[in-house]
C-alpha cells in the first residue's frame, strides 16, 4: 500500500515546475501541490508575488524570477534546475487585439508568452524526463481557445495553438514515457479577471450576459482552487493512460449557446 497516498502525499520527492506561480491558477496549483509533498519551484516575472507564495510553504517551495519572453533566460532557468518529473505551464498574459490595426502588436506579444514559453518549457523539460523514464506535462489553456469573443483574438489563437500543441506532443514524446495534457478553464477570478482594473466578473455586463442569462450553468465563475483537482490528476502517477487530452472545467459554459 501506498503511505505517501495514505498520508495525503501523493507527490513525495516529486520535482515540479510551475510557470505563472506567483497568481492566480498557477499559484493555486502550487499550494496543492506543496502541500502534497512536492518540490515545488515557481517561475514569474514579479519577485514579490513568488515570494508570498513560496513563503507559504518556504522548505517546499522556491521560486525564480525570469521574463517568459527570454528564451535564453527561460532554457538556463530549467537547465539550473534538478530532473523534472512534472511542468505545468500556466503563464498567460491578455491583451486586447484589433485585428485591423496595422500597429496592432498583440499577437506577437501574447503568442511569446502564452504559446512560446510553454514551448520552450516543454522541450527543455522533455529533454531531462526522457533521460529518467518519463513525466507529466501540463498546460493550462481556456474556453477561449475554442470560443471566440470580440478583442481576444491573439489570446484565443494562443490557447487554441497551445491546445494542439498539446495534443502532438503527447503522441512524439509517449514512447519516452511523458503524458502531455491540458486543463481548460472557463471564467475564473484571478488577477487576469481584473486587468483593467474592474474586476470583469462582478460587471453588471458579465451578470447579464452569463450568469442571467444561463450561459454558465453553474451560475457563477470559478476560484482558482476549484482548477486543481484535475491538473493533479493529470500530473499525478495515478494518470497511466490519459494523454493528448484537455479537461474542460468551465462550469457548462461551453455547453450552452
Amino acid at each position: 500500500m501506498d503511505t505517501h497516498a495514505m498520508n495525503g502525499a501523493q507527490f513525495a520527492d516529486q520535482h515540479v515546475l510551475i510557470t505563472g506561480g506567483g497568481s492566480g491558477i498557477g499559484r493555486a496549483i502550487a499550494l496543492a501541490l506543496a502541500n502534497q509533498g512536492a518540490s515545488v519551484h515557481i517561475v514569474g516575472r514579479d519577485v514579490a508575488k513568488l515570494k508570498e507564495v513560496a513563503d507559504h510553504a518556504p522548505s517546499a517551495i522556491h521560486y525564480t524570477s525570469c521574463d517568459l519572453r527570454d528564451t535564453v533566460r527561460w532554457q538556463e532557468v530549467i537547465r539550473a534546475g534538478p530532473p523534472l518529473d512534472v511542468l505545468i505551464n500556466s503563464a498567460a498574459i491578455s491583451i486586447r487585439t484589433d485585428p485591423l490595426a496595422p500597429g496592432d502588436t498583440s499577437m506577437e506579444e501574447v503568442m511569446a508568452v502564452n504559446f512560446g514559453s510553454a514551448w520552450i518549457g516543454c522541450r527543455e523539460a522533455a529533454t531531462r524526463m526522457s533521460a529518467h523514464g518519463g513525466g507529466r506535462i501540463v498546460n493550462i489553456t481556456s474556453v477561449h481557445s475554442r470560443m471566440c469573443e470580440r478583442g481576444s483574438t491573439a489570446y484565443g489563437v494562443g490557447k487554441a495553438a497551445l491546445e494542439q500543441l498539446t495534443r502532438c506532443l503527447a503522441v512524439e514524446w509517449a514512447q519516452h514515457g511523458i503524458f502531455v495534457n491540458a486543463v481548460a478553464p472557463g471564467f475564473v477570478d484571478t488577477p487576469m479577471s481584473r486587468a483593467t482594473g474592474v474586476n470583469e466578473l462582478e460587471t453588471d455586463s458579465f451578470r447579464a450576459n452569463f450568469i442571467a442569462s444561463g450561459r454558465i450553468p453553474l451560475g457563477r465563475a470559478a476560484q482558482p482552487e476549484e482548477i486543481v483537482s484535475p491538473v493533479l490528476f493529470l500530473a499525478g502517477k495515478e494518470n497511466t493512460y490519459v494523454t493528448g487530452q484537455v479537461i474542460v472545467v468551465d462550469g457548462g459554459l461551453s455547453l450552452t449557446l
